[in-house]
């Protein structure tokens, strides 16, 4: 299958190499040229513009926000064949989803919406959680390709539903963040050891798949970034956005957007989500 590739960065490139170890002819575009070359070396052919997408059978894209996803798609739309298949992994809001949905449904291009679960770590082992909505005969027919990113996917519906899926396991994602920020400071606070804390925590009833993949890097205090904090600060807005349209109320969410704003503003917004650990201690006077 000849699948064109838009954006080669920290989940897109895995995504493009098992691929190409699939055995699909893949082809990329991507706006920084330092990318482009690693996706060269990797077995992919660069096709920047529209001859990439003319001669594609599928376009797939990992995008960072929800106006690189209109450009794309109305490039999507201008330059790939009838028939040609749009699958979007990006997190994005339901609203934007919803705008590409009646662009591509206008240039009969079935457009499936295969948002992710998991870090570029994640996305190097193939062991990416995918959250589908789109045409259920579409979604059945790319299953092939899209368990070559991980061995779980799940069909959810036919419009915008693993859009708000993403939304919600990045909701707790972004929760469990700040619940473990303000635990570990109090700890510390009160004398325990870190390396104790996080032995602990990880053996305990509250060691949840997140918490347990976070310890071997947090209990060294390595906050190198598998998803920033502005990255997730952009998660959490999209969050509170649907929440807004849906008169749902999230205090919770709200608090811990503020504290990803303190993060950022204190010289962490590139370092890991998780450096809200550091924003909570600085709060409680440690150094």
């Amino acid at each position: 299958m000849n699948v064109h590739l838009i954006g080669a960065g920290k989940m897109g490139l895995p995504m493009g190499r098992h691929l190409v170890a699939g055995g699909h002819g893949v082809t990329v575009d991507d706006l920084h040229e330092d990318r482009l070359a690693v996706a060269a070396a990797v077995g992919m052919a660069v096709a920047q513009g529209p001859a990439g997408l003319g001669a594609a059978e599928v376009v797939l894209s990992s995008l960072p926000n929800d106006d690189a996803l209109w450009h794309v798609a109305q490039e999507v739309g201008r330059h790939a064949r009838p028939g040609t298949v749009y699958i979007d992994t990006s997190t994005v809001s339901p609203a934007m989803s919803g705008r590409v949905a009646g662009l591509l449904q206008a240039r009969q291009i079935p457009y499936l919406r295969a948002t992710v679960s998991g870090n570029n770590m994640m996305a190097d082992a193939a062991q990416l959680t995918l959250l589908v909505s789109g045409p259920r005969d579409v979604y059945e027919r790319m299953l092939p390709l899209l368990g070559l990113f991980g061995p779980s996917q799940y069909w959810l519906g036919e419009e915008e539903q693993s859009r708000l899926m993403k939304l919600v396991v990045n909701l707790m994602i972004a929760q469990t963040s700040a619940m473990l920020a303000e635990s570990l400071t109090l700890g510390t606070k009160g004398g325990l050891r870190w390396e104790d804390m996080w032995e602990v925590l990880t053996h305990s009833a509250v060691a949840s798949p997140i918490v347990k993949a976070k310890s071997a890097q947090l209990v060294l205090r390595d906050f190198t970034p598998t998803f920033t904090v502005a990255q997730m600060a952009k998660d959490v807005r999209l969050i509170l956005g649907e929440a807004e349209r849906l008169a749902v109320s999230l205090p919770q969410t709200a608090l811990t957007l503020q504290l990803l704003h303190a993060a950022a503003a204190n010289g962490d917004a590139d370092a890991d989500y998780a450096a809200v650990i550091r924003c909570a201690e600085r709060a409680a006077g440690l150094a």
